[in-house]
């Protein structure tokens, strides 16, 4: 469109929202989806980011702390090519909640279209949501996703503009990792998800086999599985040195320079130590189990998200070892993995005491959710606010080692509620309630609490105890769980972590330290120790964090020594 017709197209569209009263105080966006797009009609969620910087794109600046990018969120239906919507100041944003709270200035600005599909799901409802599609339900990457380039606009919150933006860029497909001497790759039907789902579901997992695998063809080798978030291919595991030439990349969170280079150097330490001789043969698998809530499941069977855990279990780990010659008995099998992953990794032991040989989590997510971040879900009444008679003070959801908080909770769950209404934003507390409520009448999760207000749900909050409070279960259960446990539970956390997530062990550890029979595990602190601390005590966050594999494998083989039951094969796999 020339820029007469621009303008002439901005100043009739004003007219008439003027008339119709809508957005008439603020700045309007207008949002096209082309004629040329490529599907017929388009569900989803339409966001919009202005940033104030152009060090990135927009989509690119998008976070929940205090100085990110600004964002606001509507959820479309039946979009069709050709069409607009309006984007105006009654629709809810962060960090400012409206068009009007903004400050007038010059931006940087771009929309991006999160599309849903259609799932009529094994219990009767049907629901809208973003299919995971390859990028481990990444908004800004995944394939079919539309969005804007970038412009510049000068904007003045208070006037009556109308901003137009063209969705005229499409995300490309992403191709699947190929096999290499070390990193192979399986792929399944899960029969238990797809029927729940009500359409095909694949569980994927990037195998790393031993030195000298395919020379060994009558080994059969133990299996562990280093759960976490979605891996695009087996991560930090590299055969060739770093390049020294490689242009330097900053990290903001450990405020380290040149932090890829690093990154780049420890996967090819571990590889040197994969192919040494003190290494031992064994499978270690990542595993891709995204889902159209998270960028993977939890690895628990939910109301919401189906029955992953026991399609892992019982679908995927069999499948792996009749792959790469797995051992295939639960003495052989260990799990292990920090935050999101070591959450995972608890809860498996937990949940499938017989399958599985030892845990190790690092800093999990809250296992006890009477410190779920800093709220009692069960004897509190709002997640948002500490109240008095007389006042209240907001409750922190980040922090650093200092104790200087970064965020809130009503912060982080605004955002998400911004970025997807109906638990669709595929963020961190969202995942919670997909994973850990029940289904509600609409067939999306029941709220833990409310979004806008905060307010928990006690129905909902006893729900969440009964079936995923990983201490509770413990403790209700340890008459039975206690025997199959023994020496199996492995926890470690800084005691300054990031997500307060130290305080849900030291209630955790209250009781493993009097159960009868004694659990005969580990729970260990890292003094002033960041998010995600995992048991050592040498080296800084920024380096142990890419250690998980040479920390933990060692101490797994240990256990394999003290814990293998007579007859088991300790030698085919010792070449």
């Amino acid at each position: 469109m020339t820029l007469p017709k621009r303008l002439a197209f901005k100043a009739a569209l004003a007219i008439a929202l003027a008339v119709s009263g809508v957005g008439s105080q603020a700045v309007i966006f207008d949002v096209e989806l082309p004629r040329e797009s490529p599907e017929e009609s388009y569900d989803g969620r339409l966001i919009l980011i202005i940033a104030a910087s152009d060090d990135k794109d927009p989509l690119d600046q998008v976070s929940p702390d205090y100085d990110a990018a600004q964002i606001f969120g509507i959820n479309v239906e039946d979009w069709q090519p050709g069409s607009r919507e309006l984007i105006d100041s009654d629709v809810l944003g962060f960090p400012a909640r409206s068009i009007k709270d903004m400050p007038e200035g010059e931006y940087y600005v771009q929309a991006v279209l999160h599309k849903y599909d259609t799932f009529n799901l094994s219990n009767g409802k049907t629901v809208q949501l973003p299919a995971a599609r390859g990028a481990g339900q990444n908004w800004r990457k995944e394939p079919g996703n539309l969005y804007s380039k970038p412009v510049k606009l000068s904007i003045r919150p208070d006037s009556k503009d109308v901003e137009r933006l063209v969705l005229s860029e499409v995300n490309p497909p992403i191709d699947e990792p190929e096999d290499t001497e070390y990193v192979r790759h399986i792929k399944i039907r899960s029969e238990l998800l797809s029927e729940f789902w009500g359409t095909d579901v694949y569980l994927r997992a990037h195998v790393l086999v031993p030195h000298g695998f395919d020379d060994q063809p009558d080994a059969r080798f133990p299996l562990a599985i280093f759960h976490g978030h979605f891996p695009a291919d087996f991560g930090g595991f590299q055969t060739t040195p770093p390049d020294p030439e490689a242009e330097c990349v900053y990290s903001k969170r450990f405020d380290l320079d040149c932090y890829n280079r690093i990154q780049e150097q420890e996967a090819y330490d571990f590889y040197q130590y994969w192919i040494s001789d003190d290494a031992p043969r064994m499978l270690i698998t990542e595993i891709d189990h995204s889902n159209p809530y998270y960028d993977d499941s939890y690895a628990v069977n939910s109301d919401n998200i189906g029955p992953y855990g026991d399609a892992i279990t019982y679908e995927l780990v069999p499948a792996i070892e009749d792959a790469f010659r797995g051992i295939g008995e639960g003495w052989s099998r260990f799990v292990y993995g920090g935050s999101t992953g070591g959450w995972e990794a608890l809860a498996v032991q937990v949940k499938y005491p017989d399958e599985y040989n030892g845990a190790f989590a690092a800093c999990p997510d809250p296992i006890d959710f009477r410190q779920f971040v800093t709220v009692n879900i069960y004897e509190d009444d709002n997640a948002y606010y500490r109240e008095g008679p007389f006042g209240r003070i907001e409750r922190p959801s980040r922090r650093n080692y200092l104790g200087h908080i970064s965020r809130f909770m009503e912060m982080e769950n605004r955002w998400e509620l911004v970025l997807g209404d109906n638990t669709r934003s595929g963020q961190q507390y969202d995942i919670w309630q997909a994973v850990f409520s029940p289904n509600g009448d609409d067939g999306y999760p029941k709220p833990i609490w409310d979004k806008r207000s905060g307010e928990i749900d006690p129905e909902v909050a006893e729900y969440w105890r009964e079936n995923y409070d990983l201490r509770y279960i413990m403790e209700r259960d340890w008459k039975e769980l206690g025997p199959k446990l023994q020496g199996k539970i492995h926890l470690y956390v800084g005691d300054m972590d990031n997500y307060y997530l130290n305080n849900a062990v030291y209630l955790t550890e209250d009781f493993l330290e009097s159960a009868q029979p004694s659990y005969q595990g580990v729970v260990d602190y890292g003094d002033r120790a960041e998010h995600c601390w995992n048991g050592d005590h040498e080296n800084p966050n920024a380096v142990s964090r890419l250690r998980y594999n040479t920390l933990y494998v060692p101490r797994i083989l240990q256990r394999i020594q003290e814990a293998a039951p007579e007859g088991a094969d300790l030698t085919s796999w010792r070449y």
